[in-house]
């Protein structure tokens, strides 16, 4: 997999290079400096109770909403990316908000050696499983990297709306549900999501679309139990480019067309007793 995911940290070096100076407003940066927030309704409503709590956010990015779940309550927060560039920008953040929140240069997989530590919560949101090839090795390293009765909370774009041709002028099937791991859906892209123009350096990257009976059996296979799973009509960036805006900074389908889920969002608690055998993961079935 490391000519896929060398040229994704790449891309992802060049986004973090724009996102960490971003003029759109996507990021809030100015907000979370001042000791606010830039998560979204859907998060803040679905994530339960952060205060006090020892929580690891897994790819973290530019470190913005791992500062944010800081300012929130949370006792302590790290933050992990593959991306030396995003880590260098998320800790610059974090000086300049005067928020102690410590940061990890590492990939995913090799979280748990990295990390050295477990946590209350794991927080994993939009753009996370779609990077990666294998999500019951993602859900074995979450499982691993929390305690007894810790949680993991994500929020992810929808795989429905990725099969969807996102160039298309309307809503038209173009992918398959499931994305073999050998054969990821290949992109060259120029500009990042924010609508700021300017150019990728790197605009090659990969993607893998992940059912999500995928995403829940690897979950409880790796030992937690599921305590919601939603979908919704919206997402946190346009997607489609007819896509209307839905609230601050997210976006859904236009009235007049057929709607989809958009999004979906999983709680699920780690078993404190026992732990599931480990089945044999679907992907590798493919």
């Amino acid at each position: 997999m490391e000519p896929y995911l060398g040229a994704n940290r790449l891309n992802w070096d060049d986004r973090a290079e724009i996102h960490s100076t971003d003029s759109t407003g996507s990021y809030q940066i100015e907000n979370v400096l001042a000791g606010g927030s830039n998560l979204y309704e859907l998060e803040t409503g679905e994530v339960g109770d952060i205060v006090g709590k020892d929580i690891i956010h897994l790819q973290c990015h530019i470190g913005l909403d791992t500062i944010s779940l800081k300012h929130l309550g949370a006792g302590s927060v790290t933050g992990l990316d593959f991306s030396p560039t995003a880590i260098a920008a998320a800790r610059d953040f974090a000086a300049k908000a005067g928020t102690d929140v410590r940061f990890v240069e590492a990939p995913l997989y090799e979280a748990v050696e990295a990390l050295g530590k477990t946590f209350d919560i794991a927080y994993v949101t939009w753009g996370s499983v779609n990077w990666l090839d294998d999500v019951f090795r993602w859900a074995r390293i979450v499982s691993a990297l929390l305690r007894p009765g810790g949680r993991l909370y994500m929020a992810e774009g929808h795989p429905l709306m990725f099969q969807c041709d996102r160039k298309a002028a309307a809503l038209e099937l173009k992918h398959d549900w499931r994305t073999p791991i050998a054969r990821p859906l290949a992109w060259n892209e120029d500009l990042t999501y924010t609508g700021d123009d300017r150019i990728l350096k790197h605009s090659r990257y990969y993607e893998w679309i992940h059912p999500i009976s995928d995403v829940v059996n690897a979950l409880i296979s790796a030992g937690l139990t599921l305590d919601f799973l939603n979908e919704h009509d919206r997402v946190s960036w346009q997607h489609f480019s007819f896509a209307v805006r839905a609230g601050a900074n997210m976006y859904r389908l236009p009235e007049d067309t057929p709607k989809i889920p958009m999004a979906y969002s999983i709680g699920a608690t780690k078993r404190s007793i026992g732990m599931a055998l480990v089945a044999p993961t679907v992907s590798e079935a493919h």
